[in-house]
């Protein structure tokens, strides 16, 4: 019935219309008279339920639960229309004086079981996008003049709201104004740029006329939901299925990665060893345009449907048969069409699973061999769990497994990767720490009675007792700072990076409709908080995350991203500590870590030029206005390019010497240089997806995703992965340092050294 969960994917709130604005939408625009006017949607009998389930547990059973009254009402109420119109680009004043009488009226909807109010502005909202989009699509045929010294507002989320229609006309002028210069400043032709835009705002709205009346219903509850604490979320049957995917990381389908692309639904990526794969037949680019039933049910024709929609009709049971109708990549929209009949199969999601990779670093002509685990997810399958499956899918047994392999490539330390881990399984982050501790308590958790209980490692002995390290960034929460912050606590290992997001709180995943006996799934799940966790110190976690011993420079502001930056987020508190012993103290070695670390960064021009990257990035998302003056943004731009090849020169320049006295070391011994097949370095990932990502800055095209070709997005997606992830090297390079400076000193060695039990592993 419940699902102990910290899965906490740590972007601002991530709405269901947000997430299908994101795909691309049909390839011919439809003129704005053409627009046919949109249905007017309703709520079911079934969702009125719903919410007065959802209510009974949020108001009685979360951790900080609160009455659903006027007060919260309001609440509810204000993140609604936040959720709707965030940049406050659609509504007027006066359309927000028209929803007045609903502001404190939003409870009495959920109990009277009358939702209208709730739909009723999204039916207007649906109405002003409309006429919005149409506004925007008949400016594109105007001139617009790149010599008038104006600006655009980037960020209107604190904005006023328009005063009337003309003041949003306006704003819209200028936010087109903006899109035309930047296709324009990419190169575009004039002829290519209206193309582009006009099918741009077509698609904007097309996807917003595909929101279904779940989709609304998902959006008003998750404004209840997190108006009450920000990771109480409220899931609709159909982002549940998809939840427990991202858990288990795997499905049962044909195996291949879909995207929106003009009217068509197209194949992002084949999944290797899935049934499309194993076909031979199906590659990236392919479109799919029909999806029939077993051997000889009719294909449905799926041309302009939903991603979702599309996806639904071809998952299905192991074992059962789907044919698809494939316009293949190089085919026109005459193109012949082809057949393609595959049989599910259950299908890895190995993209988020742990992988391994190790780092050769060059301590003083000392070679060490630094192995680094990477783990985007702390994931687990529950469901195979329950059902006594001794093969479940999980996170610990995965990294356990890699462990084993890296002890015998003969690695001298260990890094694991927790940079973008929004979490998971509390269970996973207490048995992966388990894996690097000898038995002891690993976090406490205290639940809205006051009850403290402990989540400890009962398992004797230890996957790896050598040198660790904890690489973590901002983005990590939630289970990573679990693990972190006991790996701290214990003296286990250095922890390097930034201070982590700051979430302490724990989330219950409740399945309303087992609660209700539905035979079918109507109801949906809420994800609810209610616990929270503290450190073996009797710390917490909430707000203030886990402190690198070795910290690296910050990639963004603690007020725009992280627990803090949420208005209602939990206080910060402690509990008295837990009855653990430290295994080793790290405090001796710091000073000398960190002295290195300094020196050798002082003298690297790669991190110079991430350093720079990060100060270019907090600059950009300073910036409060874009000018719209084509001489001062081709300026801007040329500045901005001329950086951007200088630091890409210098480390191809890096890049070559290394290569060089590889080959050189090579030749010398006799044999290849010393790195795995699978050592690729991790992408460098800084910040998170909504922010300004300085692992890789390309040149700006103008275009949004979904707009370029699948071919042109992997190139891309490539040259970002071709990037050398200097922040996880120097992460190495510290461990090194400790290799290092342990070896060369028996004294220190014995005070960092884990003590061993009989039953540990020894390297």
């Amino acid at each position: 019935m419940y699902n102990v969960l910290l899965m906490e994917k740590t972007m601002r709130r991530t709405l269901i219309i947000l997430t299908l604005l994101a795909a691309s939408g049909i390839a011919l625009a439809k003129p704005v008279a053409e627009t046919a006017a949109p249905l007017l949607l309703k709520p079911t009998a079934d969702q009125t339920e719903a919410a007065i389930w959802a209510m009974r547990f949020l108001s009685r059973f979360h951790y900080k639960p609160m009455p659903l009254d006027d007060v919260m009402s309001e609440k509810i109420f204000k993140s609604y229309v936040e959720s709707l119109d965030a940049e406050h680009l659609f509504f007027t004043q006066a359309d927000m004086d028209r929803f007045a009488a609903a502001r404190d009226k939003l409870d009495d909807a959920i109990f009277e079981r009358d939702l209208s109010a709730p739909f009723a502005m999204f039916n207007l909202y649906e109405q002003r996008v409309a006429e919005r989009l149409g506004h925007a699509r008949e400016l594109l045929a105007k001139p617009f003049d790149f010599t008038r010294d104006e600006s655009y507002e980037l960020d209107r989320s604190k904005a006023a709201w328009a005063a009337n229609s003309a003041e949003l006309d306006e704003l819209w002028r200028k936010r087109v104004k903006n899109d035309w210069l930047r296709l324009k400043l990419a190169g575009k032709a004039d002829k290519d740029i209206r193309e582009t835009l006009d099918k741009r705002y077509a698609n904007y709205l097309d996807r917003i006329r595909e929101l279904n009346s779940e989709d609304v219903f998902q959006t008003f509850m998750n404004a209840y939901a997190t108006a009450i604490e920000p990771h109480t979320n409220y899931l609709s049957p159909r982002a549940s299925e998809n939840f427990d995917i991202a858990m288990r990381l795997s499905l049962e389908g044909i195996g291949a990665q879909l995207q929106r692309m003009d009217e068509y639904t197209a194949v992002k990526e084949v999944i290797p060893g899935g049934p499309a794969a194993l076909s031979g037949k199906l590659s990236a680019g392919d479109r799919i345009v029909g999806v029939g039933q077993g051997d000889s049910g009719p294909i449905a024709d799926v041309i302009g449907w939903r991603l979702d929609d599309v996806v639904d009709k071809i998952r299905g049971p192991k074992g059962t048969v789907v044919r698809l109708e494939i316009l293949p990549e190089a085919a026109g929209p005459d193109g012949k069409h082809e057949v393609l009949t595959l049989v599910r199969n259950k299908v890895n999601v190995e993209e988020q699973a742990a992988k391994k990779s190790i780092i050769d670093v060059d301590n003083d002509g000392v070679t060490h061999r630094i192995g680094v685990i990477t783990l985007p997810t702390f994931y687990q399958d529950f469901d195979a769990r329950r059902r006594g499956d001794e093969d479940f899918k999980s996170a610990t047994r995965d990294v356990e497994r890699l462990l084993g392999e890296l002890r015998e490539a003969k690695v001298d330390g260990v890094v694991v990767d927790l940079r973008n881990n929004g979490g998971g399984s509390l269970d996973e982050a207490t048995n992966l720490t388990g894996l690097f501790i000898d038995q002891g308590p690993v976090v406490q958790i205290r639940d809205a009675s006051g009850r403290v209980e402990e989540k400890a490692d009962l398992r004797a002995g230890a996957a790896w007792t050598g040198p660790l390290a904890v690489l973590v960034n901002r983005a990590s929460a939630s289970a990573s700072e679990i693990f972190a912050a006991a790996i701290q606590d214990y003296g286990r290992g250095v922890i390097i990076g930034e201070p982590t997001f700051g979430k302490g709180t724990v989330q219950n995943l409740l399945n309303m409709d087992n609660m209700a006996r539905n035979e079918t799934p109507v109801f949906g799940d809420l994800k609810m908080t209610v616990q929270q966790f503290f450190r073996i110190n009797g710390g917490s976690t909430q707000l203030r995350g886990v402190t690198p011993e070795v910290s690296f420079p910050l990639t963004v502001a603690s007020d725009e991203f992280g627990e803090s930056s949420y208005e209602n987020a939990l206080p910060w508190t402690a509990i008295a500590k837990a009855d653990y012993r430290q295994v080793a103290d790290l405090k001796p070695i710091l000073p000398m870590l960190l002295a290195r670390h300094e020196a050798r960064t002082s003298k690297n021009q790669e991190w110079k030029n991430f350093e720079a990257e990060i100060t270019d990035a907090k600059a950009l998302r300073a910036q409060k206005s874009i000018s719209l003056n084509e001489a001062t943004r081709a300026s801007e731009r040329d500045a901005e390019e001329a950086k951007r090849k200088q630091r890409e020169a210098v480390i191809a320049a890096v890049e070559a010497r290394e290569d060089a006295a590889a080959e050189k070391a090579a030749s010398t011994a006799g044999g290849k240089p010393l790195l795995d097949a699978d050592a690729k370095p991790a992408i460098a990932a800084v910040g998170d997806s909504d922010d300004v990502d300085t692992s890789m800055v390309l040149a700006d095209d103008g275009l949004q995703p979904g707009e370029r070709s699948i071919r042109s997005e992997r190139q891309r997606e490539e040259q970002r992965k071709a990037r050398r992830d200097v922040v996880l090297r120097e992460a190495a390079h510290i461990l090194s340092d400790e290799i290092d400076l342990i070896r060369n000193n028996t004294k220190l060695a014995a005070r960092l050294a884990p003590q061993q039990s009989a039953t540990d592993t020894v390297d």
